[in-house]
């Protein structure tokens, strides 16, 4: 899910991540359709930097209205004692919108453990929200809470699904609070040369102030990997349909990412 972020000083955090991302091992075609995989499962223990656009050519009750949400997101993969960590943060900049409103918007931030198996992979976290987005853009709350999931792998086929739950811990009081869990269904079936088919984000999300789910998407994603030098990138383009239909919200979204890979 993302919220409406301010910090000058990220744009170098930005800067370094990017021009951290080379990869230089030639990888086999069982290699590269492992990656196409990884890059699909936010357990996965690879570093990744992407650039993604939401383009919301349709919203449910302003028939004239778009809006469009340019999107950066890291994944730096730690560990800590004897276990392995994902890190995760997440920036969104808001070009376009029904309002008009334009500028950064609120900041997450999450980690999580992950636990290999045979079958696949679980994880247990947290995730955060940071009111760092501009006026009119953000929350103005501060939030934490709970994440999990798991993904299953087998005949380049994975499946999962993956939680998380931001419950507000502060912020202004004048505010509604921001007290949502986020289910997001997980499947990616590989196909030969680096191309692989989906679901989308498709972020279902549920409001505890409000006792309904405010966001019910459903979507489908097509992902090319492929090699320009020696580093993996992925394209991602993806449609998804919103079918919560209260009130000025997305009707349907246009979704293109570049995903920098760098596998350890």
């Amino acid at each position: 899910m993302t919220f409406p972020v301010n910090c000058k000083s990220l744009t170098g955090l930005v800067i370094v991540c990017v021009l951290a991302g080379s990869a230089t091992a030639q990888e086999s075609t069982d290699v590269a359709q492992s990656l196409s995989q990884a890059a699909s499962d936010p357990t996965a223990s690879i570093m990744s930097f992407q650039l993604q656009n939401y383009y919301t050519y349709s919203y449910h009750n302003a028939p004239d209205a778009d809006g469009n949400v340019v999107q950066f997101r890291a994944a730096i993969p730690f560990e800590l004692g004897n276990t392995s960590n994902i890190a995760r943060l997440t920036l969104p900049y808001v070009t376009d919108s029904p309002s008009g409103l334009s500028g950064l918007s609120d900041t997450t931030l999450f980690n999580l453990t992950a636990f290999d198996r045979s079958w696949g992979r679980w994880g247990v976290g947290a995730v955060a929200l940071l009111p760092t987005g501009e006026d009119g853009l953000s929350t103005e709350k501060w939030g934490l809470g709970p994440a999990a999931g798991f993904t299953a792998r087998g005949n380049n086929i994975l499946w999962g699904l993956f939680n998380q739950n931001i419950f507000t811990v502060g912020g202004d009081d004048s505010r509604p609070d921001v007290n949502v869990s986020i289910i997001q269904p997980i499947f990616n079936y590989s196909l030969p040369n680096g191309w692989s088919v989906g679901t989308s984000e498709m972020s279902i999300t549920y409001d505890w102030d409000g006792g309904e789910f405010v966001s019910l998407p459903l979507g489908v994603k097509v992902a090319k990997l492929t090699k320009i030098g020696n580093q993996r990138v992925q394209f991602i383009g993806s449609y998804e349909k919103n079918f919560y239909d209260t009130g000025v919200t997305a009707d349907e979204t246009l979704q293109f990412t570049v995903k920098l890979l760098v596998p350890r």
